[in-house]
């Protein structure tokens, strides 16, 4: 079963490059650990505060929350943002050459 999660804050805008490095180290360690079972993409918004984080379980497991670089990113989120972030949960109903829809 995959499960779809979608996350959007907006940062602070002297906390915005820092979340963006924290991100980087994120992605960097997936690639490094190739862990499996999701599927993740962010995209920083164009006012250079916002962010949106996709991401898609393939298993039950926290993958993503199991990553040291993970856990580094989240323990300081809430001091980076100007507000508790919007997280919805759904499923794929279409996709169109995104991954692993």
């Amino acid at each position: 079963m995959q499960k779809i999660s979608v996350i959007r804050y907006e940062t602070k805008p002297e906390a915005a490059e820092e979340n963006q490095q924290l991100i980087e180290r994120v992605y960097a360690e997936l690639n490094e650990k190739d862990p499996g079972g999701i599927r993740y993409l962010t995209v920083s918004l164009p006012d250079g505060v916002g962010f949106v984080h996709l991401l898609l379980s393939e298993t039950e497991d926290d993958v993503l929350g199991e990553l040291p670089s993970f856990q580094k990113f989240a323990q300081s989120a809430t001091e980076r943002m100007v507000a508790p972030p919007e997280v919805n949960h759904g499923s794929v109903v279409g996709s169109y050459r995104f991954p692993g829809a």
